[in-house]
């Protein structure tokens, strides 16, 4: 028996179309206020019988932070896929950032020993590993620099440690280390929501580069280190390292929208950040931009692939390709 946390999100629900489609029967964790009704459009992106499909999924109700029901589920399976985290760049989101992405990944850990589970595939972020120097390459050795890390990205880190001191104590577990996830779901949230920024109208476009990966490559890594032998070890999963500008004008063109014109200097974007934050405060409504994320935009990071080539042979998708399929699908739910 699989279990699945973090089922409603973007990278969740790809994961349980995928277990399902292979005829797994898996269980999906969700609070009772969640709504699944992403994950059937997600379903629906990729098939036609998408009931047949979802009664597939086995949902069953908790919570992250409540071991006691975490331990429950557990009891009974013997594989685990833990992508459930919040995910913020808020300073202020400090507390809830620390309770759900490293208590909750502790409930797991635990509950995964406690019941001797046979694997755990534990979801975390790029954003765990250290920065190369000026053009070089990131890898899975390079280290954590905590000067240089957003709140999220420190939340996650001390998630890893949760796992790490699990892999001490006999748990078998892999880590992944996803870059940035293109792939259809909630157009308003995460990173889906760059197509609606483009589609929106955008002006200005920053000189960063970053990594990018289709979110159906992601889940294929996933299942493919559950299934091998692989234990005690992180994967960075990473298709391509792409500028911002190139992603901008070819997501411009596949939404027959105006590509962004003026590149956003360091200089342009610490004013950004600013009078977005400001705003904010006046409307309630959280900005976009903050000063972790207009800071990530303007600098060239760049990870490599190779391990996770070498390991299992994955063949990634290019991410033009990527972003074509995707907003083909953008542009169908607007229609709609």
């Amino acid at each position: 028996m699989i279990f699945v946390t973090g089922g409603t999100g973007l990278l969740g629900s790809h994961l349980l179309y995928r277990l399902v489609t292979s005829g797994e029967t898996p269980l999906a964790l969700k609070r009772p206020t969640s709504d699944i009704s992403i994950t059937r459009k997600v379903f629906s992106y990729y098939c036609t019988n998408v009931d047949e499909l979802m009664n597939k999924v086995q949902w069953v109700e908790g919570d992250i932070l409540d071991y006691s029901s975490i331990a429950e589920i557990i009891e009974d399976v013997n594989e685990v896929y833990h992508t459930a985290a919040t995910v913020s760049f808020k300073p202020s989101d400090k507390k809830k950032l620390l309770s759900i992405n490293v208590q909750g990944t502790a409930n797991v850990v635990n509950a995964s020993l406690e019941y001797k589970i046979r694997k755990l595939v534990h979801v975390s972020s790029i954003g765990t590993l250290g920065r190369a120097d000026t053009n070089g390459l990131v890898t899975e050795e390079t280290h954590w620099n905590s000067k240089k890390s957003s709140v999220y990205s420190t939340s996650k880190y001390s998630a890893e440690l949760e796992v790490w001191r699990g892999i001490a104590e006999g748990l078998n577990a892999v880590i992944v280390n996803p870059s940035i996830i293109i792939g259809p779901g909630n157009w308003n949230s995460g990173s889906s929501k760059l197509f609606t920024t483009m589609y929106n109208g955008l002006m200005f476009y920053s000189s960063g580069t970053n990594g990018f990966v289709d979110v159906n490559d992601v889940v294929v890594a996933m299942t493919k280190l559950m299934q091998g032998s692989f234990s005690g070890e992180r994967f960075i999963i990473n298709s391509e390292n792409v500028s911002y500008e190139s992603l901008f004008h070819i997501m411009a063109k596949e939404l027959n929208v105006t590509p962004p014109r003026y590149k956003a200097t360091k200089f342009l974007s610490e004013i950004a950040w600013r009078l977005l934050y400001i705003k904010s405060l006046i409307t309630g409504r959280q900005s976009t931009i903050t000063r972790e994320t207009a800071e990530t935009a303007n600098q060239a990071y760049r990870y490599s692939n190779k391990k996770i080539l070498d390991s299992i042979g994955i063949k990634f998708m290019t991410i033009e390709e990527s972003l074509k399929r995707n907003a083909r699908l953008f542009l169908l739910d607007h229609k709609e």
